[in-house]
This record gives C-alpha cells, structure tokens and sequence, in this order.
C-alpha cells in the first residue's frame, strides 16, 4: 500500500478532503522522524512501538578483497506491533492464505 492509497481510503471513510488528509499523514511522518533521529522512542497503544536501536560495532568481511572490515557501530529504526495487531494481521491473513 502506498501513502496515496492511505490518504484515499481515509478520504473516503471520514468524508475529509484529501490535501488535509495528506499533510496529516506528511506531518505524522515528519515527527516520527524527528522523533528517532533524536533518539527517542514513539509507542502508539493498540498499534506498536517505533525503537530506535543500537547495533554494536563488529568485524565484517570484504568480499572480493578477503580482508576483515571494521563495521562500526550504529543506531537504526525498528517496528515492533502491539499484540493485539499482531495476532489480528496473523489471522487475517492466515485466513486469506486458506481460500
């Protein structure tokens, strides 16, 4: 699903225009990024939680040279749902994937 796709189904459910709408779903997305680069954490109750973790440094691999690769460390943004999402999307879809 595209972020047009989310602004067309809500259009259509709440009546709204679509620019409003759509500088929602962009204002959301800008804080959320805000958000995390900052190193903050966004829990939604019911949906998820937006983490930002860190990722320790490690030795890597140079591929076509056979050499070792300092990786260093960094931080990087996960999803992780709440359990009622969860459990709802694994049986939605288990239930789609039966027919």
């Amino acid at each position: 699903m595209t972020k047009a796709q989310i602004v067309n189904n809500i259009a259509k459910k709440t009546g709204m225009e679509k620019v409003e709408i759509a500088a929602t779903v962009e204002a959301f997305m800008k804080e959320v990024k805000l958000a995390m680069t900052s190193g903050e954490n966004i829990y939604l109750r019911g949906f998820g939680t937006y983490i930002v973790k860190k990722r320790a440094e490690k030795i890597g691999r140079n591929i076509s040279k056979g050499t070792p690769v300092v990786i260093p460390a960094h931080y990087f943004p996960t999803f992780k749902p709440a359990k009622e999402f969860a459990h709802a999307v694994k049986k939605s879809v288990a239930k789609s994937k039966k027919k």
